[in-house]
C-alpha cells in the first residue's frame, strides 16, 4: 500500500475544541446495557477530555432500585470496562461526584414528580442553568409513556428563537431518541406526532450511532473537501456503489427479539439508507443542520419507490442455514432459541436501489446486510466505469485491472483505499492492481473515538446536523415500507397456494445466497468480497 505522509497542524492553527456549558442530563433505562457500555464511559471521556465541564451532572433514572453510591459503583464498572481511554482515578473522582440516581416507574406520575423535584434540586446545587438533556435508553414501548409524562410533570421549556437564546429563561430542553424509531411507516408517524405534541422539532434528536462514527463523517468531508472527487461523482463516471454491512455473528441470545425486527428494520432503513445519502446527497450551502438533512431527505425522497409486484424483482431476502463460523458450528436461524419454527424473518438482504435524480440516473446502488456473514464489515465501495480504450492488450483480465474501484472502510480497519492499475515492474507491459490508502490508525496515530463521544457532545451543544429529523425518518420508512409491503403479499399468496412461505437460505459463515449473486450476474457485475 502507498501512504500518504501527514503533516501536522500547528497548535495554533488547530481549531479550539468545542466546550459545553452546564447541564443535566438523565438517562431512563440508566441500569441498562448501552448506558453501560455506551453512554456513562462516552460521558467519562467527554469530561477527561475537557469537552464536558467537570460540573457536568447526570441523573439515572430506572425501575432497578439504586442508592447514588451504589449506581456510581455500577458505572465504575462500565467506565472501567467498556472506556476507550485510560482509567484515571482523579478523572473518575470529579465525574463521579456528579452522578446521582433515582428510583421509579417510565408511566407513573408520582415518580415523575419526585423526579422534577429532584432535577431542582440538582438545579440548584450544582448550577446546571436549568439547561436539560432526557435520553431514552429504553424499550422503545416506553418512548411515549416517558415523553408524556415529562410533559405533564411541567419538565419541558419552551423554544425561544430569540436571539438572546432558547427559553424563558435562556435555559434549553433536549430529547434524544434511540432507535428503532417505529417498526414501519405508520407507527414512525404516530410517534413524531406523540413526540411532536410535547417537543418542538428543534428539540429532538434522533440518534444513529452510525453518524457519530469519524468515517462516516468524513465522507462529506471527503467528497466536498477535495476538488478531484466530486466533478466525477456522478453517473457520467460511476458505474454502480456497492455497500456492505456484514456481522459475523448469528441472532445469539436475541432471536426472540431479533425475529419481530429483521434485517431490512434493522440495518438497511436507518444506517445503510444513511449512508446512501451521505453518498448520494447534492453539496449542503453550509455544514450545520438544516443545510445537511435538506439534501440528505431530497436525496432520500429521490430513491424509486417500488410497487408490491416489483419487490421480488429488486430485493432479495434470505436466512442462514447450518454452517461453521469461527471455528463453531452456527444452527440454522429457525433452530435458533426464541425463532418461530416457520418464520419468514429475514437475516439477510440485499437490495438494487435506483437513485432518480439527475446525478445518478442509471445507476445502481446495491446495498447488502446479512448475519452469519464470514467477517464483520461495513462499507461503501465506488466502482467507476472502465476506460473507454484500453491500450494494453496483454493484461492478463483487461476488464478486472481497468476498472478503479473507491473503497470508504467505516469498521473494522478504518480508512480509504482507491484501487488503480500500474505496471508490474520487467521488460513486458504488465499491469498489476495496486491500492493507495490510508488508514486512521496510522495516519492520524490513533483510532477513531466512540461514536456516542460525538453524539452526545452535539446534542448538549444542540447541533443537530448528525441527527435524523421527522421528514427524513418518514420517507426512509415510506421507501422501506414498500418493501415490507410486497413481502406480506409474497406470504399472503403462498398461503393461498396452500404452503407457508419458505425463505432462500445461505449457509453461515458465506456471503449470501445464490439470488443476491445472480442480482449483480445478470448485469455483468459481481459482490465485492471485503
Amino acid at each position: 500500500m502507498l501512504y500518504s505522509p501527514v503533516v501536522e497542524a500547528a497548535p495554533e492553527d488547530r481549531p479550539a475544541p468545542r466546550m459545553s456549558g452546564p447541564a443535566l442530563m438523565v438517562i431512563f433505562g440508566a441500569s441498562g446495557d448501552l448506558a453501560q457500555r455506551k453512554l456513562l464511559p462516552a460521558l467519562y471521556n467527554l469530561v477527561q477530555k475537557k469537552l464536558l465541564p467537570d460540573d457536568f451532572t447526570i441523573l439515572g433514572y430506572s425501575r432497578t432500585p439504586y442508592t447514588d453510591e451504589e449506581f456510581r459503583a455500577l458505572a465504575r464498572g462500565g467506565v472501567e470496562k467498556y472506556s476507550d481511554a485510560e482509567f484515571r482515578e482523579a478523572d473518575w473522582q470529579r465525574f463521579a461526584q456528579g452522578i446521582f440516581y433515582l428510583t421509579g416507574n417510565y408511566d407513573d406520575a408520582e415518580g415523575f414528580a419526585r423526579l422534577k423535584a429532584r432535577i431542582e434540586e440538582l438545579d440548584q446545587s450544582r448550577r446546571t442553568g436549568r439547561n436539560r438533556l432526557f435520553y431514552l435508553a429504553t424499550p422503545p414501548s416506553v418512548y411515549e409513556p416517558v415523553a408524556t409524562q415529562l410533559g405533564r410533570a411541567d419538565l419541558v421549556h419552551p423554544v425561544d428563537n430569540s436571539p438572546t437564546g432558547p427559553g424563558d429563561d435562556h435555559s434549553w430542553t433536549r430529547l434524544v431518541v434511540e432507535k428503532p424509531f417505529g417498526h414501519d411507516l405508520a407507527s414512525a408517524h404516530a410517534l413524531n406526532e406523540h413526540l411532536l405534541s410535547i417537543f418542538d422539532e428543534d428539540q429532538i434528536y434522533r440518534i444513529d450511532h452510525y453518524l457519530g462514527k469519524e468515517t462516516v463523517q468524513n465522507i462529506l468531508v471527503f467528497r466536498f473537501a477535495n476538488g478531484i472527487f466530486e466533478p466525477i461523482w456522478n453517473r457520467n463516471y460511476v458505474d454502480h456503489v456497492q455497500i456492505t454491512v456484514s456481522e459475523n455473528i448469528g441472532v445469539e441470545q436475541r432471536g426472540g427479539y431479533y425475529d419481530k425486527s429483521g434485517a431490512l428494520r434493522d440495518m438497511v432503513q436507518n444506517h445503510m439508507l444513511q449512508l446512501v445519502s451521505l453518498v448520494g446527497m447534492e453539496p449542503p450551502v453550509a455544514f450545520d443542520a438544516k443545510a445537511v438533512r435538506d439534501q440528505k431527505v431530497n436525496l432520500l425522497r429521490s430513491i424509486r419507490p417500488l410497487a408490491p409486484e416489483e419487490v421480488s424483482h429488486y430485493v432479495v431476502r434470505a436466512q442462514y442455514s447450518p454452517g461453521d463460523l469461527d471455528g463453531e458450528r452456527l444452527p440454522a436461524y429457525r433452530d435458533e432459541e426464541g425463532v418461530e419454527p416457520d418464520s419468514t424473518t429475514e437475516t439477510f438482504v440485499a437490495w438494487k436501489l435506483e437513485i432518480d435524480n439527475w446525478r445518478w440516473n442509471g445507476v445502481p446502488f446495491y446495498l447488502r446486510t446479512g448475519k452469519a456473514m464470514p467477517q464483520k464489515v461495513s462499507e461503501i465501495a465506488i466502482y467507476f466505469r472502465r476506460a473507454p480504450h484500453l491500450l494494453f492488450d496483454s493484461a492478463d483480465d483487461p476488464e478486472h485491472i481497468s476498472r478503479n474501484v473507491l473503497v470508504i472502510r467505516i469498521q473494522p480497519d478504518e480508512g480509504i483505499s482507491m484501487k488503480i492499475s500500474a505496471k508490474q515492474p520487467g521488460p513486458a507491459v504488465k499491469l498489476q492492481p495496486v491500492n493507495m490508502a490510508f488508514q486512521y490508525g496510522s495516519s492520524f496515530g490513533a483510532t477513531p473515538p466512540d461514536a456516542y463521544q460525538r453524539l452526545l457532545l452535539d446534542v448538549v451543544l444542540g447541533d443537530g446536523t448528525l441527527f435524523t429529523r421527522r421528514d427524513e425518518v418518514e420517507v426512509a420508512w415510506e421507501r422501506v415500507t414498500r418493501v415490507l409491503d410486497g413481502w406480506k403479499r409474497q406470504e399472503e399468496e403462498a398461503r393461498s397456494g396452500g404452503a407457508p412461505l419458505r425463505l432462500p437460505t445461505y449457509d453461515a459463515g458465506t456471503w449470501g445466497p445464490d439470488a443476491a449473486e445472480q442480482m449483480l450476474r445478470v448485469e455483468n457485475q459481481r459482490w465485492r468480497k471485503p
